[in-house]
């Protein structure tokens, strides 16, 4: 998932400067370039403190190697949390590629209906929902014997 996010956004940096769009889909959906320099959807990206990039950095890396610690406790059996898990961590580490390397994260997926639009995501963030998404189903007993 790292290397398929790291791809795409190379594709799309040098296409669309910050707040172009390109649509793709009338009235649903566009390639919207913007920059999140807070949390996961946009939490606290109008907030601005000293060393904020840096600050982002430790927090989703503490939190990576929380989820890698957790990982390595699960049973071998539990394969759709492992499987969860790798989506999670592949996903938060191309997001973590972007704020250390460029100060914030690339998002351009923008769906819309009207005048509402979804926050914009990219493929990391599409990785996590994922992998959050297989955590779950585990927890509700999908897969288990």
């Amino acid at each position: 998932m790292v290397v398929l996010d790291q791809l795409v956004k190379a594709a799309v940096r040098p296409r669309l400067g910050l707040f172009d769009s390109v649509t793709v889909i009338p009235g649903f959906f566009s390639l919207t370039r913007v920059h999140n320099t807070g949390a996961a959807f946009g939490l606290m990206n109008a907030v601005d403190v000293p060393f904020k990039t840096v600050l982002m950095a430790l927090v989703q890396t503490t939190a990576l190697v929380g989820l890698a610690i957790y990982a390595a406790t699960l049973a071998p059996g539990q394969w759709l949390t492992r499987v969860g898990l790798s989506f999670v961590i592949g996903g938060a580490l191309g997001n973590l590629i972007d704020r250390v390397y460029a100060g914030y994260v690339l998002d351009f997926f923008d769906f819309y209906w009207g005048g509402w639009h979804f926050w914009a995501f990219n493929i990391a963030d599409a990785s996590i929902t994922i992998g959050v998404a297989l955590m779950v189903l585990d927890l509700l007993g999908v897969g288990h014997s």
